[in-house]
């Protein structure tokens, strides 16, 4: 049956709506799919986890700061480093959370008798060490001022410890204080000696000799404690005549059992033990036994003169029980420490 006009016209607008509907996308369609959206936060493989930007780690410490420094907050850093200022002054540098603050020496509270043999610039000369002897330990510190254009903190240790001081050293309102005689306390290593440890409790500084640090005889206290430890002490004496003069006396051997005396007995007259020398003295010779017992050897066979950390082979003749030490002679040296 011939198509009339009617049906061609029809067929031809069935072609073009096909056509439309799989036509190519015009340019401002195309434009519409492929446009992105700025991400409000950082894609991360976990869909639970979060990873901030080192800019944002700054922004939320800077903001801890502020918060700080308005609230007289005490926060805790790592001394870092030392500089020198141009105009001939000290700066102990601290690291908070990665983030710099600013020490005077003065704000340090590094405090050393003046007197006559002392003059100012030695005084000085002497803070600067005992301030390179601390690198690394943990300072408490309260913001003094803050520069939000430079984002600069300058700050005060002397003002950390005096805050501290009265919270912990002087009586509540019970009359109370919280560190007394005979209390274990946490205490942090600010420095180290070979037969010294200072440690800092509570915004007090004290010193601890080697015959306090340990039950056992210490050659070398460097060996055993390092800048930055938290130890326990116990509390041996507090005298406070005022918020600015508190000393305290601690040692750290009576928080630690004294295994000396049931190691003592392992001891038998004229046995042969291997140790290591700790210390010589006016011609005695300080020997730990490796089992565990602390020696006194007033002569030695070998040839040789025995020195601080040889290995030495110790002859008991004796036991002394009122010091817990045994009495003998070094009988000859094992291996010499060069």
């Amino acid at each position: 049956m011939p198509r009339t006009k009617n049906d061609e016209i029809m067929i031809i607008e069935e072609t073009i709506e096909v056509q439309s509907e799989n036509a190519v996308p015009s340019v401002t369609s195309k434009a519409a799919a492929t446009k992105k959206t700025s991400p409000s936060s950082i894609l991360t493989l976990n869909a639970d986890s979060e990873v901030e930007t080192q800019e944002s780690k700054e922004d939320t410490i800077w903001h801890e700061l502020q918060n700080a420094y308005r609230s007289r907050k005490i926060l805790t850093g790592t001394l870092g480093g030392i500089e020198k200022m141009e105009g001939g002054g000290t700066i102990a540098v601290i690291y908070y959370k990665e983030m710099r603050v600013v020490i005077p020496l003065t704000e340090m509270m590094i405090n050393l008798a003046e007197d006559e043999a002392h003059d100012y610039g030695e005084i000085v000369q002497r803070q600067n060490k005992i301030l390179g002897n601390m690198l690394g330990c943990e300072i408490d510190f309260m913001i003094k001022g803050i520069d939000n254009g430079s984002r600069s903190v300058v700050a005060s240790r002397k003002d950390a410890m005096y805050k501290k001081r009265q919270i912990f050293y002087l009586p509540d309102a019970n009359g109370v204080s919280r560190v007394y005689e005979d209390r274990i306390v946490q205490a942090r290593v600010i420095a180290v000696a070979e037969k010294v440890v200072r440690v800092e409790i509570f915004g007090v500084e004290c010193s601890i000799l080697a015959r306090d640090l340990s039950w056992d005889w210490l050659g070398d206290a460097t060996e055993t404690f390092h800048v930055g430890d938290q130890i326990l002490v116990r509390i041996l004496n507090v005298t406070v005549n005022s918020l600015e003069n508190i000393t305290v006396k601690a040692d750290v051997k009576s928080v630690s059992g004294n295994t000396s005396k049931a190691n003592l007995s392992k001891c038998k007259i004229q046995g042969k033990y291997a140790g290591v020398v700790t210390d010589i003295h006016k011609g005695t010779v300080f020997v730990r036994l490796h089992i565990g017992v602390n020696a006194v050897a007033h002569s030695c066979y070998d040839n040789r003169m025995p020195g601080k950390k040889d290995e030495v082979s110790f002859v008991v003749t004796r036991i002394d029980d009122d010091r817990n030490v045994a009495v003998g002679l070094i009988s000859r040296i094992i291996k010499q420490n060069i």
